[in-house]
């Protein structure tokens, strides 16, 4: 419920504070002088569209603030999900919501005093509030909205399969999404899966190992030069051990060095043959390491060209799997679990087909529940709607909400189409197509007393809710306005005093013009000066003694409507 409503520089308003009760308020005053600003700053609220027309002339930006109280929990928790959070009012924690428009075009939204998109804030808002204008009567005629007011009416029974068949529904949209979209891929997957299995199959012919790649082309190098080092070693052998026709070498002359040092009795002379020792068996392991590194040399005579036929392979692998042997390895793993999926791909086809089949059999048998729950809703409904028009001055109307089931859709199988006639005798045709604009004003408001138990904590405002009505027609407008005020906090903007006189707090815009500015001020209207108001409404700018006297009969039916309840 909202308990303030500020308004600063919006359209003609310059400044106004309406303080909100409980109960039926009511939004009067002159044509032009901005009763609809209390509308449209209530809407910004709400989410809605921000014209920067809208800024009064003059001012850089306008500003709406409503406070709010007996906000429900699950509702603070998406204004601190938000970022915000409730003030403490004193008689309960008090949500406040803001919009600045500025004049530029620029708008901002607050939550709870967390600067929030404005769709967030709407999220919050739209559960406490409901414009009905004639927007609403437009929205009425459509199929869609006629619907989502006969399941509001149906309430709990008709959730609980409701939402279950919205969860199977969704669930049957994405699986057939994704079944789709195997099926039309099946011709690329079957390409895929040919070229992955071909470069698996060559890969597997030449079974590179990781790193073969740099081992062979360092072995290859080495043998490439294998005359050469065949002649180093064939030097350094000889020199160490002489030649094969002729004694000496450095192994020799260490020898014979050794041989002129042993025995000789001298400590000193003894180490240093000692020394020579370790000389000659070292010179004798590398001159062995030498004649072995000969040998090997002499043994492998087609090694270099099975190298160069071995690099050639790998090479094909890598011009096309990967820059080196060890990337052609890891492309491999990678191609084997990629042919994986795409084999198991035939097998999820068929997983889905068969969920699917089993989705649209739970979902036959839900919507036909709901088509169920409908109908009974929809035969309730109508007859309590029907005494609610015959209460607005419509005895004879016939109000029918029509099923016709056809494929399942998102909210069932469903079209719903709500008949209407005013006359008797006349066959109930689609409301858009027969109800005048009055009769669409009644219908609606029939509709929301109807409605009214689920409303409670809720605000309701009505503009223009008395629109093609007036007389006796437009004092039973007031007077169910005000028992579905009993309900939820009821705002209406009128320019009817037979509705104005019902309300239990009335408003009245006073526009002011100084030549140049047209300035309105939202003023409350005090007990004792309500039928004076009611009087000008009804009389125009001059107000006679028999208006005086007829807003005083309002003002009476109404009190004594109040007490009864």
């Amino acid at each position: 419920m909202i308990d303030e409503l500020r308004i600063t520089d919006l359209g003609v308003i310059n400044d106004a504070t309406i303080a909100l009760h409980p109960g039926f308020t009511v939004v009067t005053g002159e044509t032009g002088a901005g009763k609809t600003m209390v509308v449209t700053g209530i809407g910004l609220l709400l989410g809605e569209r921000a014209d920067p027309r809208a800024v009064r002339n003059g001012a850089e930006r306008a500003r709406v603030e409503g406070r709010f109280r007996d906000v429900a929990p699950a509702l603070v928790a998406r204004v601190e999900d938000a970022g915000g959070e409730l003030d403490d009012g004193g008689t309960g924690p008090e949500l406040l919501v803001a919009r600045h428009l500025t004049a530029a075009g620029r708008s901002r939204a607050y939550l709870g005093g967390s600067s929030v998109p404005a769709a967030v804030c709407a999220d919050v808002t739209s559960h406490l509030i409901t414009i009905h204008g004639q927007s609403e009567q437009v929205r009425l005629a459509a199929s869609d909205r006629q619907r989502e007011i006969l399941d509001r009416f149906a309430g709990a029974a008709l959730a609980a399969p409701l939402g279950e068949y919205r969860s199977r529904y969704a669930e049957r949209r994405s699986t057939a999404a994704e079944l789709t979209e195997l099926r039309d891929a099946a011709q690329a997957r079957a390409r895929e899966a040919d070229l992955l299995a071909f470069g698996l199959a060559e890969i597997e012919k030449v079974a590179p190992e990781a790193g073969e790649d740099v081992t062979l082309a360092a072995e290859a190098e080495r043998l490439q030069s294998a005359d050469d080092l065949r002649l180093v070693a064939t030097s350094a052998l000889a020199a160490l051990a002489g030649s094969d026709d002729e004694a000496g070498g450095a192994m020799t002359d260490v020898g014979m060095a050794r041989k002129a040092l042993d025995g000789q009795g001298d400590a000193e002379i003894t180490a240093l043959a000692g020394r020579l020792a370790e000389v000659s068996y070292a010179l004798g392991d590398v001159a062995a390491d030498l004649a072995r590194y000969l040998d090997r040399l002499d043994a492998e005579p087609g090694r270099l060209e099975w190298i160069a036929s071995r690099r050639s392979a790998l090479q094909r692998l890598t011009r096309k799997y990967g820059a080196t042997a060890d990337e052609v390895i890891a492309w491999s793993a990678d191609a084997a679990a990629r042919l994986a999926t795409l084999d198991s791909s035939d097998e999820r086809i068929a997983a889905l087909t068969e969920r699917v089949t089993v989705l649209d059999a739970e979902l036959a048998a839900l919507a036909g529940r709901i088509t169920a729950e409908r109908g009974r809703a929809a035969t309730a409904f109508s007859e309590q709607v029907l005494g609610e028009l015959a209460a607005l001055a419509m005895p004879h109307a016939r109000l029918v909400f029509a099923l016709t089931t056809g494929e399942l859709g998102p909210h069932g199988a469903d079209h719903v189409d709500l008949l209407f006639s005013a006359n008797p005798g006349s066959e109930p045709r689609s409301l858009a197509r027969v109800a005048s604009g009055g009769e669409l004003s009644r219908v609606r408001l029939a509709l929301e007393v109807v409605l009214a138990a689920d409303a409670e904590h809720q605000t309701l405002v009505f503009d223009e809710v008395d629109a093609g009505v007036g007389g006796r027609v437009a004092v039973e407008i007031g007077r169910r306005l005000a028992a579905l005020s009993r309900h939820a906090q009821v705002v209406v903007v009128t320019h009817l005093a037979q509705v104005a006189a019902f309300a239990d707090q009335h408003y009245v815009v006073v526009k002011a013009d100084d030549g140049q500015v047209t300035t309105s001020g939202v003023l409350p209207v005090a007990e004792e000066e309500r039928a004076a108001e009611l009087a000008r409404m009804m009389a125009g700018l001059e107000t006679t003694d028999s208006a005086l006297a007829h807003a005083g009969e309002l003002v009476e039916l109404a009190a004594a409507t109040r007490r009864t309840g």
